[in-house]
């Protein structure tokens, strides 16, 4: 868990990068070059490049685009929603979460969609850390987002969250929704990548021809949180997160505990 804290700190810089670099006239190419190059001077490597052939080290989705979208010629412009999801990896062992960010100014339903998302992962976060099981996360995001005033926002299902630690992707799913599965007990040892998906519209999604980028059969704009998440013996804590989660978690009851 201590290098895969490592991971998630070189992870930190990497996204924080990329994030500043998001402004109108940039291509979704160029935030892959300011990621990538964060990972080579860390001397870390990128768990998204050549995953299943995945052709960049980050996933650039934006507005309609849900997740997977591959970085290339594409201009960001005011107004355009993008979700930047990345991981490294630090001597065999991963991190992996993503941010949303909108480009200029906002339209306020936007916000609203990337706020509540963001809101609803750290709600799934702090159930990780008061559950019994995974499903406590999924049904934690699900009341989340249900209990959010104005109009109703889509949690994708097809989607969703996963273990993580020598390999990107590890059993167990972690639902973003509530379901009579419980899935397995949470316990020391864990460790969850949260990441809710959350759209303006439908729910339905289909890929595009590339094989890799998910978007939004109806075109509606959509938005992506993620955390890596480690369970130990006297607690939580939140590996991409530079405090830890604390700032974010304390509003709901949980104090995160470094790594032993």
């Amino acid at each position: 868990m201590r290098t895969m804290r490592e991971a998630g700190l070189v992870l930190i810089k990497a996204l924080d990068a990329a994030v500043e670099a998001v402004r109108p006239g940039i291509t979704t190419a160029e935030l892959d070059k300011v990621f990538a190059a964060v990972l080579a001077e860390a001397g870390a490597t990128s768990n998204f490049l050549g995953y299943y052939g995945f052709p960049a080290t980050i996933c650039t989705s934006v507005n309609e685009e849900v997740v997977h979208g591959i970085p290339g010629s594409r201009v960001l412009g005011e107004g355009d929603i993008i979700s930047i999801d990345g991981g490294a990896v630090v001597n065999g062992w991963h991190s992996d979460s993503a941010r949303t960010v909108i480009v200029g100014a906002a339209d306020p339903e936007d916000q609203r969609l990337s706020d509540v998302t963001e809101n609803a992962m750290w709600h799934g976060i702090a159930a990780a850390a008061k559950g019994r099981f995974v499903g406590d996360i999924g049904a934690a995001v699900d009341d989340y987002v249900s209990s959010v005033p104005g109009k109703p926002l889509g949690i994708l299902e097809d989607y969703v969250g996963h273990g993580i630690g020598s390999e990107m992707h590890q059993a167990p799913d972690v639902l973003n929704y509530r379901t009579s599965h419980r899935g397995p007990k949470l316990k020391p040892g864990m460790c969850l990548a949260i990441e809710p998906m959350l759209v303006r519209g439908g729910i339905e999604t289909k890929t595009l021809e590339d094989d890799w980028t998910v978007v939004t059969t109806d075109g509606a704009r959509s938005c992506q949180w993620e955390h890596s998440v480690a369970i130990h013996e006297k607690g939580i804590w939140v590996l991409t997160a530079p405090d830890g989660g604390a700032s974010r978690l304390a509003p709901l009851g949980v104090t995160p505990v470094p790594i032993p």
